[in-house]
């Protein structure tokens, strides 16, 4: 039974239409990233209740949860990069023992997190961008969420190592469960217990837990690579070729959240009110760019099974459909952000007049350039799948790294409040220039392997 079932995921992958293949695919990721946003957002709106400062603490310690979701997004894509491409060439027993190996790292190094980010919390929350007013707050919230560290990682693991072989509906259950237990959970430990955002942390930490549960279980089902211990094999070369292909994400990831620490920095001499827009813009967007990501990440599977298995052709057709809708997606979602920000703004801090003038202008101008990351976030995503390692990294990088980092430092000293809100949609269009050429690069090497193929195959026939 088991067997019929890896075959027949088999012949999906390398054989379905690719606009259906990869919308069934992509639907289930997409309400499962669009799921962790609104719980992440969720935060953000029960703790705006309490206070501007406790706006901002959320905002600081977002900042934390982006480094488990380095770590986690790093082993997990790597692995499930490499478990994909195993899948694609049919080397079944290899494929277990690169699922397993990342899956029990990634609990050791959330257990590692944990430990030293609860010995050493007070400078790690100051170190975030903390005011000494949102500093009780942030370290409140802090101590609860590193305990679930552990939990949080692997759960990225396994929500990763699902999506890559193709059950893309088992992992968005896990997730989506999770989720919408955090929403329900919020208010009910905010007020109801009277826990403040301590109680926000607690909510988030328990559904992560049971999150991480419902996916273990899930890797049991549908022919799915069980998380067996014995599988294990950590050694030299596994940790270098999934650190390789897990490279673009660690860098995205911790660069998402050094992004927000300087952004905080740079936010924190216009006041707390600053630092709670830019934390309001910033999970308003994360929200716009999960969906982005989600239907990115169902093109990954695709496009790892059929490069695997030759079909440079499907890959190529893949990346231009899911470019071609990312773009027009994205072209919707700016557009209402540009006439709506002031009333997206105020769902999360209604009463703050000051908020709402910052974060109005700075979304209205980051939903400007907000379409061009649909072709950038597709392109890196190809290039990660197929092994294009270093040019991913590059990418990955240039967004909220070797662009916003030098933008973020400096453009506030010259234009005040407005480098603040002008920064990450500079560093957006600087990326999408940088991403052209090496676009062109890429999509030429992949027809010039499909034709090496077919000429290949006219001489065997």
């Amino acid at each position: 039974m088991e067997n019929a079932q890896q075959e027949a995921k088999f012949k999906q992958m390398i054989e379905a239409p690719i606009p259906r293949l990869v919308a069934t695919l992509a639907v289930p990721t997409i309400i499962s990233m669009l799921v962790t946003s609104i719980y992440n957002m969720a935060d953000t709106f029960f703790v705006g209740k309490i206070g501007t400062s406790a706006t901002g603490a959320v905002g600081v310690v977002f900042s934390l949860m982006a480094i488990f979701q380095a770590v986690g997004f790093t082993i997990g894509i790597g692995s499930g990069n490499l478990v994909s491409r195993l899948l694609g060439s049919r080397h079944r027993e290899e494929a277990e023992q690169v699922a397993c190996t990342g899956f029990y790292t990634a609990f050791a190094a959330g257990v590692l997190l944990m430990v030293l980010g609860l010995v050493f919390i007070n400078p790690l929350v100051r170190m975030l961008g903390a005011t000494e007013t949102i500093l009780p707050y942030a370290r409140a919230y802090a101590q609860y969420i590193l305990l679930g560290a552990p939990f949080i990682t692997s759960s990225f693991v396994l929500n990763n190592l699902l999506r890559f072989q193709g059950s893309a509906m088992y992992a968005m259950v896990g997730i989506t469960a999770g989720g919408v237990l955090n929403i329900a959970l919020d208010p009910l430990f905010i007020f109801t217990f009277g826990l403040g955002t301590a109680g926000a942390a607690i909510a988030t930490v328990l559904s992560q837990i049971i999150s991480f549960a419902i996916l273990l279980i899930q890797c049991w089902r549908g022919g799915n690579i069980r998380m067996d211990p014995r599988k294990v094999r950590p050694s030299r070369s596994f940790y270098h070729e999934v650190l390789r292909g897990g490279a673009p994400s660690f860098f995205r990831q911790v660069l998402a959240s050094v992004a927000t620490i300087c952004l905080n920095l740079a936010a924190g001499p216009f006041g707390d009110a600053a630092i709670a827009a830019m934390s309001i813009v910033s999970r308003v967007m994360n929200f716009a760019n999960s969906a982005l990501v989600g239907f990115g990440q169902g093109f990954q599977p695709v496009c790892g099974f059929n490069y695997g298995a030759g079909r440079y052709d499907r890959v190529r057709q893949a990346f231009w459909f899911c470019v071609k809708v990312a773009i027009a997606g994205l072209l919707v979602i700016s557009t209402a952000g540009v006439l709506f920000a002031p009333q997206v703004v105020a769902i999360f801090r209604k009463g703050d007049a000051d908020v709402l003038a910052f974060g109005s202008i700075a979304l209205r101008l980051q939903c400007i350039s907000f379409p061009l990351v649909g072709w950038t976030t597709c392109l890196n995503m190809l290039q990660q799948n197929i092994g294009k390692s270093r040019d991913a990294s590059v990418l990955s990088a240039a967004r909220q790294g070797v662009f916003f980092l030098p933008l973020i430092l400096i453009l506030p000293h010259f234009l005040a409040q407005l480098g603040v809100q002008l920064s990450q949609p500079l560093s957006d269009l600087c990326t999408f220039i940088l991403s052209i050429p090496m676009g062109i690069a890429i999509l030429r090497e992949l027809k010039e392997k499909e034709n090496v193929q077919l000429a290949h195959e006219k001489r065997s026939v």
